[in-house]
């Protein structure tokens, strides 16, 4: 199974460039790529972000080289201050990044919560989604952030979203071995009856990623042992066959 979209949190300095690279985002930052007010952006620099709309307002929604705004880089690198000025300028709170990311879920990935909760209470979509079908609240399941995905289903995020392999954010959790999430996600309501694109189970996916903790959790739900996948496997085949390879 392959996770997309889930990279490091940190940037990393390149060795041998000679152009500056930012660190402590989600994006790797070159200094060759952004305007004034991105470079503000990304130190957190209120005021020079401010000089930079005065002079010339068309910055507040200026792309740099990779489709990202003032407003995704200030969430990346957990700049408040910046995204509360950039926001009470009327920025595009839903615009996309090169990967079809919006400042809200670069803020999840990057689990600025500040940002996060600025965003959600001025209205940030919670259900728009990347390339690879994530919301944000999967980000959130991936960072195995309880807090953060509170706050999401609280301002209408759906719990039931699907990425581009069919993986619920509960399917996710289980994938990514996320015993609390897991845990979590059952207790706001989240359908244990849930499949993938190949029908396969929460608790199929359980066994098969060998979480037997996770499979405790589900086995006390009300499931179906003998639901049966694409290739007509059941939660019982996946155990005899994990069992057979070790």
């Amino acid at each position: 199974m392959k996770l997309f979209g889930f990279g490091s949190r940190r940037g990393q300095k390149v060795l041998g460039s000679t152009d500056h690279v930012y660190t402590g985002s989600g994006y790797r930052i070159r200094d060759s790529e952004l305007q004034k007010i991105h470079r503000a952006a990304v130190k957190g620099d209120a005021a020079k972000v401010e000089g930079c709309l005065a002079r010339r307002s068309g910055d507040l929604d200026a792309l740099d080289k990779q489709h990202r705004t003032a407003l995704h880089l200030a969430c990346a690198s957990g700049h408040a201050k910046v995204v509360t000025l950039l926001i009470n300028r009327k920025c595009q709170i839903d615009i996309c990044d090169k990967e079809n990311r919006t400042p809200l879920i670069q803020a999840v990935h990057c689990q600025e919560e500040a940002c996060a909760v600025i965003l959600l209470e001025h209205g940030a979509n919670p259900n728009l989604k990347d390339i690879y079908g994530n919301t944000a609240l999967h980000y959130a399941v991936y960072n195995e952030s309880t807090s953060l995905a509170e706050k999401l289903l609280s301002h209408g995020a759906n719990i039931e979203a699907l990425d581009k392999d069919n993986n619920t954010p509960l399917l996710f959790a289980i994938i990514c071995k996320k015993e609390k999430m897991v845990e979590f996600l059952l207790k706001n309501k989240a359908s244990v009856h849930a499949i993938d694109r190949l029908r396969r189970t929460a608790l199929m996916l359980a066994v098969y990623c060998d979480s037997p903790a996770i499979v405790n959790i589900l086995l006390k739900q009300n499931i179906n042992v003998f639901t049966q996948d694409t290739h007509g496997k059941d939660a019982e085949d996946y155990a005899i066959s994990r069992h057979l390879t070790k």
